[in-house]
């Protein structure tokens, strides 16, 4: 650290008095360091203040010196010392950093769950409580108590200072569960037309067995059973009747049809956002009359912490409105992954065992029958009506 603060330079020389050199350096109390000689040649370190007086003594002895200033703190400072918008930076930097330590830079909420961060955020505002709030301001036991009895869901709240950030934490009421009426009287019906593979049966009366054809609606575990004494239970009617069933389903599409296209034109509208505040950078509106739009935001970093402090962007992409004709292939690949997305959603939970599918087409639309052979669940709750 010494050596960054004074600077170092690395020195060689040669010539006929070298030794003589080195002896009215020391006479002269140069500070040198590092200091070998080989083959003729010395090689030395001293800091930089002893420079002018190192080349002064080797000009008066005819020693040959040559010098390598290190990239030291000292060597920087000294390089850039006529450069007055750096030290004007450098002084606009410190400041910054003396304002944005007494403010707060960001709020960040912990604990909610039910309750949203502009909830809480919008509170905090009418405290007085914001992002550049000087924390000096703040007398956190009131705001604790005002927050937890501004807003009826929190039930404890907490604030506390990290660095340039205030956290608030906070606790939310648990509401009570409601209680869930789930042993309604019921019987289990078929909801395909199926072949049944296998039966679980975990309460009621099973009705039909492995190998029966059901159809739709027909009862396969009752919720209703007699003892020998002819008297009555009622039951929730439960299990797993799993079924092989077939079901159909048509996806089409048209070979013509309007489509939103990108002409290629964009236009991007900036604004400087500081705390809450808004400042746009641009002048008129977006005259596209269909558009496509995303934003980013690019935040001002000092000493590598996020600045309250950022330029957000918003691009437009301008979007025409175009009739489009596909191929029959390509109409087909859409409605191919419409298949795809069909079976993802609503055959998650059963088995394809197999699928069929026939094309038919006209002038203007291609359709794609799908057959499928399916193995799942084909069990459906259905109420005992009780007078």
């Amino acid at each position: 650290m010494k050596n960054q603060i004074r600077g170092c330079v690395k020195i060689n020389g040669t010539g006929k008095n070298l030794y003589s050199f080195i002896n009215a350096l020391h006479q002269r109390k140069i500070a040198i360091f590092r200091q070998y000689v080989k083959g003729g040649t010395l090689s030395a370190e001293i800091y930089h203040s002893s420079l002018a007086d190192v080349q002064e003594i080797a000009e008066d002895m005819g020693i040959s010196l040559t010098c390598y200033e290190y990239g030291t703190l000292s060597e920087q400072i000294r390089r850039r010392k006529g450069r007055f918008g750096l030290i004007l930076g450098l002084i606009l930097i410190l400041g910054a950093s003396l304002y944005f330590s007494s403010i707060i830079v960001a709020i960040e909420i912990e604990g909610n769950e039910t309750v949203s961060d502009g909830v809480i955020l919008s509170a905090l505002s009418e405290l007085g409580i914001e992002e550049g709030t000087n924390f000096g301001q703040i007398n956190y036991v009131w705001s604790e108590n005002q927050l937890r009895l501004m807003i009826d869901k929190i039930a404890w709240a907490g604030m506390h200072r990290t660095g340039n950030r205030l956290v608030v934490e906070v606790t939310e009421i648990v509401k009570k569960p409601d209680m869930l009426v789930e042993r309604i009287p019921c019987n289990v019906v078929a909801a395909h037309e199926a072949e049944i593979i296998s039966v679980l049966v975990r309460d009621g009366q099973l009705m039909h067995i492995v190998g029966d054809y059901v159809f739709p609606g027909d009862m396969l575990i009752n919720g209703m059973t007699t003892d020998h004494n002819g008297n009555i239970t009622l039951h929730h009617a439960m299990g797993e009747i799993i079924g092989r069933y077939s079901d159909t389903v048509e996806f089409s599409g048209a070979f013509t049809k309007e489509r939103m296209i990108s002409t290629g034109k964009t236009d991007k509208r900036r604004r400087l956002k500081l705390f809450s505040l808004e400042i746009p950078l641009y002048f008129g509106k977006n005259r596209y009359e269909y558009s496509d739009s995303k934003e980013y935001d690019n935040p001002l970093y000092l000493f590598s912490k996020k600045l309250p402090i950022s330029i957000e962007t918003t691009e437009y992409t301008e979007l025409s409105r175009t009739e489009s004709t596909l191929s029959a292939e390509e109409l087909k690949a859409e409605l191919i992954e419409k298949i795809y997305l069909y079976e993802k959603n609503f055959l998650s939970d059963c088995e394809i065992i197999s699928r069929d599918i026939k094309e038919t087409a006209t002038d203007e639309e291609l359709t794609l029958t799908v057959t499928y052979k399916l193995q799942g669940d084909i069990c459906e709750q259905r109420e005992i009506a009780i007078k």
